[in-house]
């Protein structure tokens, strides 16, 4: 059986961690530079706001202290990820993350009073220990798996854990209840033409003919029919095949029309494609940049440009790809030009292992090859076990343009020192503290009224 775990309403539950304060209360994180709402606690969700909102839009409400806006605060998340995702390892026989809060499990083993016990545990340490709220759904495939914790999620028979058998009467009156779209790999536009051909509901697309669908659209839609009859048909490694592209790209805090502005965003995205390179185990042909003014102001002159740049052989590291990035930023770059964001695309990937030099690469001497991996693997040990960054290519800019606006970030509570959680013993204790110097994070206050956590 395979169970997945979803982290409900995720982002809005790790702030209420650390701030009980915001429990039911309407609360909202906001996109990259402070644009959309890209998460609703329920509260807010029941006040109409949908996803995608432009932050402007809800600044009445903000006003009127009806609902609270956050900056994304990614670097908190992803640790709280890891935290939830390391009791998983700990209680299950394996985990295979698919998103920062939704994970796969391996529920094999046990019987069918035993798999609802073991889930509704799970679902209870993970609150216990970490403060997060999941849902947990079990099925004997990944599809039905998403299904079983949607409605562990929406339906009110099924507090928090739901356990789907394909065959089962339960199933096929779930299944009836849940329309086609939100089965999982069925986007927009396949719900259109499914619900032109009358499969309206999953337990529709369930009954289906696999083969006519499959010729009708693809191999992908007869595997889901399929893992909607309970025959699986993924692995749980296929959901991370190495990617044939990857890009890093992100808009800017405020436009900017120096090179020197953009060649710090620049070296920033190549670095991170470079280490997503390693990450996945593959090689790089070719790097492209790209530049991009901002497209909502048609006062003002456009500029896109972009180019590709080959490298002299395929390569991980992150000196040919940076080499090669700032490369092509300094053949497009054009001064007077307001941009608004910059981004890097590794293309043309390959296996490391099984790599192919074409007659126009340069070679590489075996040497210069185990020092090129010895030294990415030390900078990824280092950025691994110290923090992300704190081994790079050259120093960022602490006021750079292309920095994301984040006026109403949180602490990093678990990441930064200077940022740890503070608790007073009383009211006043936190009035009569001295300023603490967080410059030192060895130091200790001598007032013991406060204490970080």
């Amino acid at each position: 059986m395979i169970g997945l775990v979803d982290c409900n309403n995720f982002y809005v539950s790790c702030e209420r961690v650390f701030n009980p304060k915001l429990n039911r209360r309407a609360v909202g994180i906001m996109s990259n530079n402070d644009g959309c709402i890209v998460a609703r606690s329920n509260e807010l969700k029941a006040l109409g706001v949908e996803m995608g909102t432009p932050a402007h839009h809800v600044r009445h409400l903000v006003d009127r202290g009806e609902v609270i806006l956050y900056s994304s605060n990614y670097e908190l998340y992803g640790d709280m990820s890891h935290r939830v995702q390391g009791i998983l390892e700990q209680e299950t026989a394996g985990v295979e993350p698919y998103s920062i809060d939704e994970m796969f499990v391996h529920m094999d083993g046990f019987t069918p009073e035993g798999l609802q016990e073991h889930a509704t545990s799970l679902r209870q340490k993970i609150g216990q220990y970490t403060g997060i709220p999941v849902c947990v759904g079990v099925a004997a495939t990944h599809t039905l798996a998403k299904l079983a914790n949607r409605i562990a999620k929406k339906h009110p028979g099924y507090p928090g854990v739901c356990i789907l058998h394909a065959e089962s009467d339960e199933a096929r009156h779930l299944l009836q209840q849940i329309d086609v779209g939100d089965v999982w790999g069925i986007g927009r536009r396949l719900n259109e033409r499914l619900q032109i051909l009358g499969i309206k509901t999953a337990w529709d697309l369930r009954e289906a003919d696999a083969k006519r669908l499959r010729r009708k659209f693809s191999v992908n839609m007869e595997r889901t029919v399929l893992e909607l009859r309970g025959i699986s048909c993924l692995e749980m490694n296929d959901l991370h095949e190495p990617k044939q592209r990857i890009m890093t790209s992100r808009s800017f805090g405020r436009p900017t029309q120096h090179l020197y502005d953009l060649q710090g965003a620049v070296r920033q995205h190549a670095q991170r494609g470079a280490e997503k390179l390693r990450q996945q185990n593959s090689l790089a042909r070719a790097v492209l940049v790209f530049l991009k003014t901002d497209r909502f102001r048609p006062d003002l002159p456009q500029y896109s440009p972009s180019l590709v740049v080959e490298l002299e052989r395929p390569s991980q590291d992150t000196r040919d790809i940076l080499h090669a990035a700032q490369e092509a930023l300094k053949k497009i770059y054009r001064p007077k030009y307001g941009y608004k964001k910059a981004g890097v695309m590794m293309l043309d990937l390959t296996d490391v292992n099984r790599q192919q030099l074409s007659l126009m690469d340069t070679p590489q001497t075996e040497e210069e090859r185990q020092r090129s991996e010895k030294l990415m693997a030390t900078m990824d040990a280092l950025n691994e076990k110290m923090g992300k960054g704190t081994v790079r290519l050259g120093l960022p800019e602490k006021n750079a343009p292309w920095h994301l606006r984040c006026a109403h970030r949180s602490p990093r509570y678990t990441t930064h020192w200077d940022e740890l959680l503070r608790a007073y013993t009383d009211e006043g204790a936190a009035r009569r503290l001295p300023k603490i110097d967080n410059t030192n994070k060895n130091h200790r206050s001598k007032n013991r009224s406060s204490h970080k956590l």
